[in-house]
């Protein structure tokens, strides 16, 4: 047993002394194989045994195994007493320190029982402990390491140098200048110590030896330390004032990691700024964002300084504002405050109403020697911005003579305002306090548009005379300022059917040389209808005919009006070919049916039957929905009885009553008829006939006729109460009587007047049920416009529809036109209201609202669908007429399609003018400073970019759509130009 033993013992120690010199050999692997077998295989508790997992540790250490440490502690745990403890402890800190692993060997050094080291392993430890502790930024604890050493001849030098550095870290520049200084020639460390004395003369204010020492030092410095050298060089040359010379050095740093921060910025713009080459200090001074200390405060103030140097008047504006909202430097805030509410007055605000503006600084600095300047911009800063109600507002504050005087004259403007915006009741007043200007042409101007508001009022009488009076006042002065005043007295007289004194106006108005063509057209289409209306129909055909010769607005018009004139005269001929002409030249006309109709009589007239039918069957054929129809059959019926064509013309008066039971002409086609069937001795089969038509009672009840004349009289009075009760009464008592469909109809039209719309609506709805009828015209306009006030354009669209198929009256065509276009387009039925759209503005004659109704619906119509040519096309003929918030919508689209097209200076204009003239409509101004803000920023102004954005976020919280625009295109911005600077925040996604 004893000699096997012996036998193992040896086989372990070879093992162990074979593990020892691959070890040795650094062959770590194999070492650790070995290491281990004699782990498994000594005995517990023996030296080998301990020496093996000594070494095991050891090799996992060298072999980066992830159980190293663990094994290490594992083996101090087992052995406490082993030797090998402290030296275990001190090479593994030792490894990883040689691997460049400081801060790991630095957990391992403080282990290490320094009583159990020699000298110099006490050395060796306090040097890697100072280095992992500066390292880990620990300066002082480092300090304290290096310090015994810098005596040291083995580690000397290097402490010195660490000791000098970490002094410099801390900013005891004393110690480290004079701790650097003493190994500044040490080739090892002389590049870093260069510096760091340069930067520590620099921080001592030592400019001029910082210049000189620099640029030698710049001569030999390595690539990597150039960037720092010339940034010392660029600012004591910054902070001696020589700004020129800084340039070359300022832009020669590159900033830490590639990014330079916003006093780098600072130095630079201000440094052109002292050149006066503004363009470039802008270009530094713009990327200054993101902070609020001094630097940003004066940079904000030179940059405003620099735009307006260059004359960017809006720029400067922002600028003064940001740098007016620091009190860093209190000087520098009241002085950008003026100059920002007097370049607000200027120029106009986009953030901030102007006239707050002013006020905001009168109540900021009361004692500013600025102070009756700025007050005194406050009324024209609301006249500006044509915000004259709040003038008024503010002029009533001060009851002063000035005031007083003033307040009339913003009364008109006021007027004139609500107005164009179709407040025509609104504007009324403030024309009547205008007219009490000391002003001459202040007051003109508001007895004119007094006048002309009660015209539009339908108030003919009082417009008259106060045109007329108005136009006698004028007769001593110059007239040229109300070219139209006879228009509208001639226009006022017909209204009234005086139509000798409207013809009288007219002829004198027509007298007047460079009228309008549009103007001299319609003047001429009313001396015409009121020579007409007074039998004067020789002077009516001279002025139809020279709107036709003219070929003007309404020419169908004035040639179906000479053939009337020619028909009065009994010049049948004549009239027949001038009514010939309205139906075949002029293809889009209105009247051609009401031109057949005509036609037809006058050939039934001169006994030519074969043409008067051949008039009534295209009028029959080509226009089915013609108000004519049911009267065409009957005339056409009366035609065949009298030439004794009995069969024909039973089937045109029963075609009558079927196809328009509820006419007067349905009536007269049962008497016609029964004469027929009498003559035929059929009354059996009259009889039979009209059981079948429930409008015809034979045995009408007086009862009935009696009852309903009652209510009709009264219809016809005005007396609105009273009719309504008897209507219901009539309804009540003869639900099925001849009247019923007209009595229904007077009911539904005096609800409609009395605003009762609920139940207008439900008599109306049988009016049109009944079918076609002398009412349903005027039924479709009238329920379709209750529909539409309540915006249910889905009711009224097929209202409108019939309307457009069965009107006869011009306007009503015009109505249901006009507003299925803005119902198809509320309702995103696009194209159908781009049709429409395009139908209204193919017209000859053509109100200019409409006209611009029409041309909006198409822009904002091919900007929903994305056809953004066409969107662009006609919101530029849009901004040519378009007045007050439309206007607004057309210069945002202008300066929206002007950056989608890259003129980014081009559009921002168009964005002043917007802001400058339409502040009012704020939508459409906020909106836009969101374009105005990308214009900045392909424009390389970051600031003016990020300063709008930030604005509309902080001042428009109602507008949500624009705000959330506005933090998508600034986190787009922060993100790319964080990139350049280390003193912006990256905008946080949510």
């Amino acid at each position: 047993m004893f000699s096997q033993q012996t036998v193992v013992d040896a086989n372990i120690v070879s093992d162990f002394n074979n593990a020892l010199k691959l070890y040795n050999d650094k062959a770590y692997a194999a070492a650790q194989k070995g290491f281990e077998k004699v782990q498994n295989t000594a005995k517990e508790s023996s030296s080998l045994k301990a020496d093996a997992t000594y070494y095991d540790a050891m090799c996992a250490v060298r072999l980066n195994q992830t159980a190293a440490d663990e094994k290490v502690l594992n083996f101090v745990d087992e052995n406490p007493t082993s030797n090998k403890k402290n030296k275990a402890f001190f090479n593994v800190a030792n490894y990883y320190f040689a691997n460049k692993k400081a801060a790991h060997a630095l957990k391992w050094y403080e282990k290490v029982n320094t009583d159990l080291l020699s000298e110099e392993n006490k050395k060796e430890l306090n040097f890697k402990m100072g280095y992992g502790l500066l390292i880990a930024k620990a300066y002082e604890l480092s300090k304290d390491k290096f310090l015994p050493l810098i005596n040291d001849a083995k580690y000397g030098n290097d402490s010195r140098y660490y000791y000098g550095y970490i002094a410099y870290k801390l900013e005891d520049y004393g110690i480290a200048a004079s701790t650097l200084k003493q190994i500044e020639n040490d080739k090892t460390y002389k590049a870093e110590i260069s510096y760091y004395l340069l930067d520590i003369s620099f921080k001592a204010g030592e400019f001029e030896k910082c210049i000189e020492v620099g640029t030698e030092l710049l001569k030999t410095a390595r690539r990597n330390d150039i960037s720092e050298i010339s940034k010392i060089i660029g600012e004591s040359y910054f902070n001696l004032k020589k700004y020129a010379a800084a340039i070359p050095y300022l832009k020669g740093y590159t900033g830490k990691g590639g990014k330079l921060n916003n006093t780098d910025y600072y130095q630079l713009g201000y440094a052109y700024y002292k050149q006066n080459d503004f363009e470039a200090a802008i270009s530094y001074f713009n990327k200054i964002i993101d902070e609020k200390n001094t630097v940003s405060q004066n940079a904000y103030y030179h940059l405003a300084e620099c735009y307006l140097n260059i004359d960017k008047k809006t720029e400067a504006l922002n600028a003064f504002k940001t740098a007016s909202e620091m009190s860093f430097n209190v000087k520098i805030q009241q002085d950008a405050a003026l100059n920002y509410v007097k370049l607000s007055y200027e120029e106009g605000n986009p953030f901030e109403n102007v006239t707050d503006v002013l006020q905001n600084y009168l109540k900021n600095y009361p004692n500013s020697t600025s102070y009756t300047e700025i007050n005194e911009l406050v009324v024209s800063s609301f006249i500006n911005q044509q915000d004259f109600e709040g003038a008024l507002v503010f002029l009533s504050k001060k009851n002063t003579q000035e005031n007083i005087a003033l307040a009339s004259e913003v009364s008109l403007y006021r007027g004139i305002q609500l107005f164009n915006e179709q407040k025509l009741q609104e504007a009324l007043p403030y024309f009547v306090k205008g007219k009490s200007s000391s002003e001459i042409e202040i007051s003109q101007k508001a007895n004119y548009w007094e006048a002309e508001t009660l015209y539009q009022l339908e108030n003919y009488e009082d417009a008259l005379n106060k045109f007329i009076n108005f136009n006698n006042r004028l007769r001593n002065s110059n007239s040229d300022a109300f070219p139209l005043l006879q228009y509208n007295i001639g226009y006022s007289h017909f209204k009234l059917k005086n139509y000798e004194k409207a013809a009288n106006t007219f002829e004198a108005f027509l007298g007047k040389r460079d009228l309008e063509i549009d103007i001299k057209n319609d003047t001429y289409i009313r001396l015409g209808d009121s020579y007409f209306a007074t039998k004067n129909y020789l002077e009516a055909l001279r002025a139809y005919q020279t709107v036709v010769n003219n070929e003007g607005t309404e020419a169908d018009y004035a040639q179906y009006q000479i053939g009337m004139s020619y028909g009065f005269r009994e010049l049948d001929d004549q009239k027949i070919v001038a009514l010939t002409n309205v139906v075949n030249k002029y293809p889009t006309s209105n009247l051609k049916d009401d031109a057949l109709y005509q036609l037809a009589n006058t050939y039934t007239k001169i006994r030519n039957n074969q043409k008067a039918h051949e008039a009534y069957e295209r009028l029959l054929e080509k226009h089915p929905k013609s108000v004519f129809l049911p009267k065409a059959l009957v005339r056409q019926g009366l035609l065949y009885y009298n030439d004794n064509e009995n069969r024909k013309a039973l089937e045109k008066f029963k075609l009558t009553t079927s196809k328009f039971p509820n006419s007067a002409d349905a009536l007269e086609a049962v008497r016609n008829a029964k004469n027929i069937y009498v003559d035929e001795d059929n009354l059996d089969g009259y009889v039979s006939w009209t059981n079948t038509l429930r409008f015809v009672d034979v045995s009408d009840s007086e009862l009935e006729n009696s009852t309903f004349a009652i209510a009709e009289r009264k219809y016809f009075e005005g007396k609105n109460n009273s009719t309504i009760a008897s209507l219901r009464k009539y309804l009540s008592s003869f639900p099925n009587g001849k009247n019923q469909l007209k009595a229904t109809y007077y009911l539904a039209d005096l609800l409609f007047k009395e605003k009762l719309y609920s139940e207008a609506i439900e008599k109306y709805k049988v009016v049109l049920n009944a079918g076609q009828s002398e009412f349903s015209e005027d039924v479709l306009a009238k329920l379709s416009q209750i529909y539409l006030q309540r915006q249910d354009y889905y009711g009224a669209i097929p209202l409108l529809e019939r309307l457009e198929r069965e009107a006869y009256i011009t306007e009503n065509i015009l109505y249901a036109q006009s507003n299925l276009m803005k119902g198809y387009s509320s309702t995103k039925a696009y194209n159908l209201a781009i049709d429409y759209a395009e139908k209204i503005l193919a017209k000859n004659k053509l109100d200019d609202n409409l006209k611009l109704d029409a041309t909006t619906v198409i822009a904002r119509t091919s900007f929903i669908t994305l056809d953004l040519r066409k969107a662009e096309k006609f919101y530029k003929q849009v901004e040519e007429i378009a007045t007050g918030e439309l206007k607004a919508e057309t210069l945002y689209f202008n300066a929206y399609f002007k950056n989608l097209n890259k003129e980014y200076e081009a559009s921002n204009k168009v964005v002043q003018e917007l802001i400058a003239t339409y502040s009012n409509y704020k939508y459409w101004g906020v909106k836009s400073y969101v374009i105005m803000a990308k214009n900045y920023y392909e424009l390389k102004d970051v600031y003016q970019a990020t300063f709008i954005l930030e604005n509309v976020i902080k001042n428009f919280t109602q507008f949500e759509d624009i705000v959330k625009d506005a933090e998508i295109e600034l986190t787009k911005i922060k993100e790319n130009e964080a990139k350049t600077n280390n003193s912006i925040t990256p905008q946080t996604k949510n």
